[in-house]
């Protein structure tokens, strides 16, 4: 497909992962997975780097059985893999249901703490944030950031309120001015004409599996950016929902075919509980 960005292989890994172990009490074998992998245009040995990492990271857990090796998800990974369901299949890409506060959050670092600064900064835009003004980072609704400023150790530099904006406040202005709309408009174009061609072709049997890995992969990519602002704040051409709807369409004509795939390619054993 033209225009699509590189996968990287744990993004698709974590994919894989969540479409086939997640929920299932079950480890798959390092063999069917270079299997799949390949059919996705990665090769052996970045696959098997990838599955060693993230054993390494706590993202994954070996078993054995006989001459194979498996693997597992861990209570990390598996806390991943739910946070991403969620904002796929339950948070969704509109915000149609804000309330009208906003989080704001402010802090004061040091000059030469540039590298936590910058830390911070990637943080909050990964959490929905943007930056009103230097110090000062905002979010549409109650984000809890508790987690995030400790793991930073940060919190005595850090500072987190709950507001509304006054009467009168141009809210659409403020968004237009904190956020890059128009990137997150354009990844949102662009998945849809790469995927709107399958909303009515279907792909042979074998490249199902991938086509639907590859698919889920992508979109999540896209919502994990969009810090979901309220949709009546946003233009009224903003390409969100057709973009989700033609994720939804496809992602249900493929799932048959990718299903059969799944069972026909992928060896899966009980995961037994961890010492």
């Amino acid at each position: 497909m033209t225009g699509e960005e590189p996968l990287r292989p744990q993004s698709l890994m974590l994919t894989f992962l969540g479409d086939q172990v997640l929920g299932r009490d079950v480890c798959v074998y390092s063999g069917s997975v270079i299997d799949v992998f390949a059919r996705a245009g990665i090769g052996e040995q970045a696959t098997r780097s990838t599955l060693s990492r993230m054993v390494g990271r706590d993202l994954l857990r070996r078993q054995r059985e006989g001459r194979r090796m498996y693997f597992g998800l861990t209570e990390r990974s598996e806390a991943v893999l739910r946070d991403g369901e969620r904002r796929i299949w339950q948070t969704g890409a509109v915000n149609r249901h804000w309330d009208g506060s906003w989080t704001l959050l402010g802090f004061s670092l040091p000059e030469s703490w540039q590298r936590r600064r910058h830390d911070l900064r990637s943080r909050l835009t990964w959490s929905g944030f943007g930056p009103l003004f230097n110090g000062l980072w905002i979010a549409p609704g109650e984000v809890d950031v508790s987690e995030l400023v400790a793991e930073l150790g940060l919190a005595a530099h850090v500072k987190v309120f709950r507001a509304h904006a006054d009467t009168g406040t141009d809210i659409g202005q403020m968004i237009e001015d904190t956020w890059e709309l128009s990137d997150l408009a354009g990844r949102y174009q662009g998945f849809a004409e790469r995927w709107r061609p399958w909303e009515d072709e279907l792909p042979d049997a074998g490249n199902a599996l991938v086509l639907r890995l590859r698919l889920q992969t992508e979109w999540l990519r896209i919502v994990r950016r969009d810090p979901r602002l309220p949709v009546g704040h946003l233009p009224d051409d903003w390409p969100a929902e057709p973009a989700e709807k033609t994720f939804r369409t496809v992602h249900e004509r493929l799932s048959p075919l990718a299903d059969e795939a799944s069972e026909r390619l992928l060896d899966l054993v009980p995961a037994r509980p961890q010492a």
